[in-house]
C-alpha cells in the first residue's frame, strides 16, 4: 500500500527557534546594546556594530546549510539591516554638515528596500532579490552576483563606520574630512577609498531598484484595470 504520510510541517514556535533567526535576535540586541553606548564609546560601538553586520551574513549561511530559509527570517533579517543602518545615518547627520546627505541616503535607502519588497510578493515572486526579468544589467548584476553584492554593502557599512570614528567633534564639514582623509595616503585613506567607491555604485543601485519597483506597481494597477 502507499504511503500516505506526509512530511510534517514545522510548528509556528519551531519557525521563530530556527538558528538563523535566534542569530537575527542576536543580532538586535548586538544594535541594541551599540546605540545605547555609541557616544561614549566609539570604538566599542563601532565593533559591536560591525559584528551584528557579519552575524548578516552567517544567519544567511546557516539558513541554506540547515535548510532553515523562511518568510519570517528574510523579513526579520531586512529590517534589523535597515534600522540599523537608519539609526547610524541619524547619528552621522548629527555629527557631519550638510547633514542633508545622510538624512537622504536614509530616505533612499528605506524607499528602495520596502518597494522593492512590496513589489516583489505584489507580482507573486517568492523573494525580492528575484530580478531575473529586469533589463538593468547593473541590478542584475548586484543580485545576480553575491560577491558583487557583498562588496557593495560592505563597502556602505565601513564608510560609514569609518566616517564614524574619524570624527573629532560635531558639526564637521563632510566634504573637508573626506578629502582630508584621502590625501593621507595611509591604509586609511585606501580603505575609504575603496569603501566610497562601493557605497556609491550601492546608491545608485538603490536609484535603479525603487525606480524597477515603481514601474512593477504602476504596471500592476494598469494591468488590473484593464482586466475589469
Amino acid at each position: 500500500m502507499p504511503n500516505n504520510k506526509s512530511k510534517p510541517r514545522p510548528s509556528r514556535m519551531s519557525v521563530y527557534l530556527y538558528i538563523p533567526n535566534i542569530i537575527g535576535y542576536i543580532r538586535i540586541l548586538l544594535n541594541c546594546y551599540a546605540f545605547a553606548i555609541w557616544f561614549s564609546s566609539k570604538r566599542l560601538f563601532a565593533a559591536l556594530y560591525f559584528l551584528s553586520f557579519v552575524c548578516d551574513a552567517v544567519d544567511g549561511w546557516c539558513a541554506c546549510k540547515f535548510n532553515q530559509a523562511s518568510t519570517f527570517g528574510a523579513v526579520l533579517d531586512m529590517v534589523t539591516d535597515r534600522i540599523s543602518t537608519a539609526c547610524l545615518l541619524v547619528i552621522l547627520s548629527q555629527v557631519y554638515r550638510p547633514s542633508l546627505v545622510f538624512l537622504s541616503l536614509l530616505a533612499l535607502d528605506i524607499a528602495s528596500h520596502w518597494l522593492q519588497m512590496y513589489s516583489s510578493f505584489l507580482v507573486g515572486k517568492a523573494s525580492h532579490k528575484d530580478v531575473k526579468d529586469s533589463s538593468n544589467w547593473l541590478f542584475k548584476l548586484y543580485y545576480g552576483n553575491r560577491m558583487f553584492m557583498g562588496y557593495c554593502c560592505v563597502a556602505c557599512e565601513v564608510l560609514y563606520i569609518a566616517l564614524f570614528l574619524i570624527s573629532s567633534k560635531h558639526t564637521e564639514n563632510l566634504m573637508d574630512v573626506v578629502v582630508t582623509t584621502l590625501k593621507q595616503g595611509s591604509p586609511l585613506s585606501l580603505l575609504v577609498a575603496i569603501s566610497l567607491l562601493g557605497c556609491s555604485i550601492k546608491q545608485v543601485i538603490n536609484i535603479i531598484q525603487m525606480k524597477t519597483a515603481a514601474d512593477a506597481c504602476v504596471l500592476y494597477d494598469t494591468e488590473k484595470k484593464q482586466k475589469r
